[in-house]
């Protein structure tokens, strides 16, 4: 089962988990390719990068999917873009908390939030972003 198979404001644990695996492997591929672009000066500072940037990306993903899931189940409100919202502001203002910076957890809370509130409306409405070949 994905993420957009469980009802929203139930399976909370289930729907964190998904996020966080999304998170963290979000993580380890940009972990990866910030390591590959800018060469790290020992094999220790490279794990340390990599593994900040991970568990920051995982801690992100627990924060979206619990946030979300507890947004949903506190206002009785079943497909409803704002629990989404909510969900990208969490993970945007840890994000700032991370980066001790009040510029980037207010632009990541927006950020994040509308971009969430935009996949969840486009899921409901059937959006797509590819089509299919015309032959």
């Amino acid at each position: 089962m994905g993420y957009w198979d469980l009802q929203e404001g139930k399976d909370c644990v289930e729907k964190t988990w998904i996020t966080t695996k999304l998170g963290t492997a979000l993580g380890l591929v940009g972990s990866a390719y910030h390591i590959v672009a800018y060469k790290p000066e020992s094999l220790v500072a490279a794990i340390q990068r990599g593994s900040n940037a991970t568990l920051t990306m995982a801690a992100m993903g627990a924060i979206f999917g619990m946030t979300t899931c507890l947004s949903a189940h506190a206002r009785d409100t079943q497909d409803d873009p704002v629990n989404y919202f909510l969900g990208g502001c969490a993970s945007g203002v840890f994000l700032g908390a991370r980066t001790h910076s009040l510029a980037t957890g207010t632009s990541a809370c927006l950020g994040l939030g509308a971009v969430a509130f935009f996949t969840k409306v486009g899921k409901m409405e059937g959006w797509e972003l590819t089509t299919p070949p015309k032959v």
